[in-house]
């Protein structure tokens, strides 16, 4: 499970970088992400994986890249480069190795054994991924839960919406695991990059539902994710006021407050330390 200082690094902004693109590589370790997957899978061609490999090796034991997260998205198992990958970063300078296509705990099992010393994140992207979601959630070596809503989508047949209705279920199972089990929950992309209404939208939503980032397929989406999944000015004062009011109460012999004509009580207060929690730990980043 994940500890408390874990569970408050921000994990706004998590950005997709082709593991075979150096200069790609290069400029990530400037920009604003608050994680960076460096993908060795879909975003590299068959011809590429090795020089991929080697590539992203070299920049990750010689470039530092600040407070951003590392990750590394591996191949499967099932492929003919997923066991070499693993053997590449799992002692690499990374924070965790990310497993596509996990369907249940065997699967994190299977890379469990072959990487003893780094976390590992899970891509939530099948149909078996969204039952099995409890017990994938509840794996010992599982930092995070990262949303592949396009595979997903794929596989269920289902159809672009903006409220995206087809995926409400699958989000709702993953973030409900990832809560019960003290995990990271990663939203999935959007993919209209240059739409930035509907990414705001989006992130909005991924926001209110109780995801803490967002994924991302380019740095002109960063801002947004950025801005939407931190706590806003008027959350953070909001968040001051009720805790010095129900401290108030308390030293006066009463149980709840009342702010703005609402009641606070102890939820309400324990939710109100973690915004400023966040707001400081976002405000204590350095890129």
């Amino acid at each position: 499970m994940s500890t408390p200082d874990e569970q408050l690094r921000p994990f706004r902004s998590v950005l997709y970088i082709p593991a075979s693109r150096q200069r790609a590589i290069e400029k990530a370790a400037s920009l604003a992400a608050d994680a960076i997957i460096f993908d060795l899978e879909d975003a590299v061609s068959a011809d590429e994986k090795l020089n991929a490999r080697a590539t992203l090796s070299d920049e990750l034991s010689t470039r530092d890249f600040g407070d951003r997260a590392r990750i590394v998205r591996v191949n499967g198992l099932e492929t003919e480069w997923g066991r070499d990958d693993i053997a590449a970063f799992a002692g690499a300078r990374i924070d965790a190795l990310l497993i596509p296509k996990v369907n249940g705990p065997a699967d994190l099992d299977a890379v469990a054994g072959l990487a003893a010393n780094v976390p590992l994140w899970a891509m939530m992207e099948t149909p078996a991924a969204m039952l099995n979601a409890a017990s994938i959630a509840a794996h010992p070596r599982l930092g995070g839960l990262v949303m592949g809503t396009n595979d997903l989508a794929k596989e269920l047949g289902s159809r672009f919406r903006a409220d995206r209705l087809a995926m409400q279920p699958a989000l709702g199972l993953c973030l409900l695991a990832a809560r019960a089990h003290g995990r990271i929950a990663i939203d999935g992309v959007y993919n209209a990059f240059k739409d930035e209404a509907g990414l705001r939208a989006e992130c909005e939503q991924g926001r209110d539902m109780g995801f803490d980032g967002k994924t991302l397929i380019h740095p002109a989406q960063l801002e947004i994710a950025n801005e939407v999944f931190a706590p806003s000015p008027d959350e953070v004062e909001l968040a001051r006021r009720q805790i010095d009011a129900f401290e108030a109460a308390r030293a006066a012999g009463q149980g709840v407050a009342v702010v703005d004509g609402r009641i606070v009580e102890n939820l309400h207060v324990a939710t109100a330390r973690r915004t400023l929690a966040r707001a400081t730990a976002i405000a204590e980043r350095t890129v």
